[in-house]
């Protein structure tokens, strides 16, 4: 199997841990583009030069002196530059998701778990039922036999198992973290992923043949995709409490 697969089941893996915090930032920038656009302003009519103005009285124009003679008016501070306004619209949706997502003030890891696992699996189920039928239809065209089926979910249980030792590590670590975009941690978590899934390669060439793997691939199924949304996710570790920020 191309090596390109299993760096997709690599990212396929890292957006399954980080799809709810994309919603969040795609949630906000669909609700901007909901909004209707104001409407234009109708065109006025053009002005009539207005009727010169009577000259005031001395007392007047004595105030009129005072007031000039203050100093220009007050000029509103200069808006945010586009930028500044994304990446304060940014610095907010971190903030929401590590709200959401994160150990709240006293929450224990248990409150953790029976807070945020149900919505993992509730948002993995109607993938992980489309994968599995579509395993099913492209095993049926490589003719893959129950016993070949068996041994593959076999094999598997170890991926799986190395997956969640080496994501809870990455949790712990803080290299995955709710509280902030650590990009370059994503990066290497990634690239550990696809040696894990380098080995799962090697499992299923033990199990299947080449003519079986190629048509499973070109039935269009990937194992790296299957991979990344059957994992069991909902066994991962809570995250460490949010440190509290310096004074």
């Amino acid at each position: 199997m191309a090596r390109a697969t299993w760096l997709l089941g690599a990212t396929t893996l890292v957006a399954a841990s980080l799809a709810v915090r994309f919603y969040v930032d795609n949630r906000a920038l669909r609700d901007a583009l909901a909004r209707p656009a104001p409407a234009a302003a109708p065109l006025a009519a053009a002005p009539t030069a207005p009727p010169p103005a009577a000259a005031p009285p001395p007392s007047a124009r004595g105030a009129t002196a005072v007031v000039h003679a203050s100093g220009p008016a007050p000029s509103l501070p200069d808006p945010p530059s586009e930028t500044e306004a994304r990446m304060d619209r940014r610095a907010r949706r971190t903030e929401e998701f590590a709200a959401m997502f994160g150990r709240l003030d006293g929450e224990s890891e248990a409150d953790y778990k029976a807070r945020i696992l149900p919505m993992i699996s509730a948002g993995l189920l109607v993938p992980r039922l489309k994968l599995e039928e579509q395993r099913k239809l492209a095993q049926d065209k490589a003719h893959v036999t129950p016993e070949q089926s068996a041994k593959l979910d076999r094999a598997f249980d170890k991926v799986y198992g190395d997956v969640l030792d080496f994501t809870n590590k990455a949790i712990g670590d803080g290299q995955l973290s709710p509280y902030e975009r650590n990009v370059s941690g994503w990066l290497e978590y990634a690239g550990g992923l696809g040696g894990i899934l380098n080995d799962a390669n090697g499992q299923i060439g033990k199990v299947l043949d080449p003519s079986q793997i190629r048509a499973m691939s070109d039935a269009g199924f990937e194992w790296g995709e299957y991979l990344g949304v059957k994992a069991p996710w909902e066994k991962l570790a809570a995250p460490p409490p949010r440190a509290a920020k310096p004074h």
